[in-house]
């Protein structure tokens, strides 16, 4: 049985210095390093996957725009939206990318399911969706083994600056967040709602 992981409070951060700090954690981590998960919260930005194509901003203005080492196309990251980094050794789980994905969209439904709402993942874009609106975005990069970007949940967000890209590379698709579910919750509140469900979701794993 793996070690729980460490829990990490970074509040409101920049996107950079985080992004920076999950490298230096997965290139030095050795093989029992304990992993971790990171609660995040970002001013904001968009960040381009690897794969990401630029036509996808359609004009990011006075947001900051960084080219990312994750999967994905193009997402925004702010105020109001909770942001859980695992840091995973995959190789000590026995857990692919494939499975990561898969175990992070069912960490976000179970928890939205628990405030009676009902979301799915799609098989063409990962992530969690309510009908037809994004909730959740989901971003990774595995490295030596080992997991680091992670899960993006709108809590309570301006949304507007979705409509300057094409979230996720998919033209006009509309985005949500949980107060416009009619769920109101602070940050903390969440966080560590998310956080146990991911949890539980490792420990069933």
């Amino acid at each position: 049985m793996d070690i729980e992981p460490v829990s990490r409070d970074w509040g409101r951060v920049d996107y950079s210095a985080v992004w920076q700090a999950m490298r230096r954690f997965t290139d030095q981590r050795e093989t029992r390093t304990t992993d971790e998960i990171w609660r995040v919260e970002h001013p904001p930005v968009f960040t381009l996957g690897q794969a990401g194509r630029p036509e996808h901003v359609l004009d990011a203005g006075d947001i900051p725009l960084i080219e990312t080492d994750r999967g994905g196309q193009v997402t925004y990251h702010g105020p109001g939206q909770a942001i859980l980094y695992p840091l995973l050794d995959l190789r000590r789980r026995r857990l692919g990318i494939r499975g990561l994905v898969t175990l992070l969209e069912q960490t976000v439904i179970a928890w939205l399911a628990t405030h009676r709402i009902h979301a799915t993942a799609r098989t063409d874009a990962p992530g969690v969706y309510v009908g037809d609106a994004k909730i959740a975005a989901l971003g990774l990069r595995v490295r030596r083994g080992c997991s680091y970007h992670g899960v993006a949940v709108n809590i309570d967000m301006d949304l507007t600056p979705y409509q300057r890209i094409n979230p996720c590379g998919h033209a006009g698709m509309p985005v949500t967040d949980l107060a416009r579910l009619g769920v109101r919750l602070s940050m903390a509140e969440a966080w560590q709602a998310l956080e146990d469900h991911l949890r539980h979701q490792l420990s069933a794993h």
